[in-house]
């Protein structure tokens, strides 16, 4: 319960100190700000477009500019990101997930919703968290042609950019009223966020626990499971297809010998596999 309360305060922290930044150094900080933040590093976008939409309300920086530099921004890193995914594919979107406490899973639930979304998701994903800093390498992985992507994520771009600058120029007394709310409580608060840090560490360490088994899955290297399979016990050997919808269709190719069964019905599926072979499953 205390994971909401750090959040609410540490935004607010943030909040005042971004507004400070944009107040000094305007366009510059919105721009490396947002482009941070679509290059996957941990830096508040949304709050730097905030900051720059009260500075607009204040009257010191220019709205078309904030809007402008803000799709700039998140054009140059999705583009690149985009760029990434095409040439490193999962690599990259499994080295994007090393922060989350189940990486395989990450990668999934992305990949879920792009297919559930379609390439629609590349508009919306900016809204979405987790799946706003994947769309762009899962574009890139999924070959799709560079000109829809940068059509669709334009779009998207203007879309966040503008909400959010739109946002700070609508609530501009309540941002600069919060900014100075904080310092007036400021040692009520560092109590509440040094208690809300240390549940949200006891938190995350029982989150790591409770997935380490999904670490240690057995895998095995293609050059072995070929030689097996090559070998005269590959009659003892089993490969199943465990490809997700996205990827599988009725007519495509799977590895010779292999047999499909549908993941979102594994429970069935698993009682009519062999109990008398050794199973491997390979997915995308």
């Amino acid at each position: 319960m205390l994971y909401p309360v750090f959040e609410a305060r540490n935004l607010i922290a943030l909040m005042n100190d971004v507004v400070v930044l944009v107040a000094h150094h305007g366009y510059l900080i919105i721009f490396l700000a947002v482009l941070a933040e679509a290059l996957n590093l941990p830096i508040p976008a949304a709050l730097a477009l905030i900051a720059g939409g009260a500075s607009v309300a204040s009257g010191h920086l220019s709205a078309v500019a904030v809007v402008f530099l803000g799709v700039a921004a998140l054009l140059i890193g999705d583009s690149l990101m985009f760029i990434l995914g095409r040439n490193m594919g999962w690599a990259l979107l499994g080295f994007l997930c090393k922060v989350s406490t189940n990486p395989e899973t990450c990668i999934l639930r992305s990949a879920e919703s792009f297919y559930k979304r379609g390439k629609v998701t590349v508009l919306i994903a900016k809204f979405i968290p987790g799946i706003n800093a994947m769309a762009p390498p899962l574009a890139g992985s999924m070959k799709m042609r560079y000109q829809q992507f940068v059509g669709l994520d334009a779009a998207g771009a203007f879309l966040y950019a503008s909400a959010y600058t739109l946002l700070g120029y609508i609530f501009r007394d309540f941002i600069f009223a919060i900014t100075r709310g904080f310092y007036a409580a400021s040692h009520a608060i560092e109590i509440v966020l040094l208690v809300a840090l240390a549940g949200y560490l006891a938190y995350r360490i029982w989150l790591y626990s409770k997935y380490r088994v999904y670490r240690v899955v057995p895998r095995v290297q293609v050059e072995e499971l070929a030689r097996k399979l090559q070998s005269e016990d590959s009659g003892k050997l089993l490969l199943v297809d465990v490809r997700s919808h996205g990827y599988y269709e009725s007519g495509s190719q799977r590895i010779k010998g292999s047999i499909r069964i549908e993941p979102n019905n594994l429970k069935e599926e698993v009682k009519l596999l062999p109990k008398d072979k050794d199973i491997y499953v390979y997915c995308t």
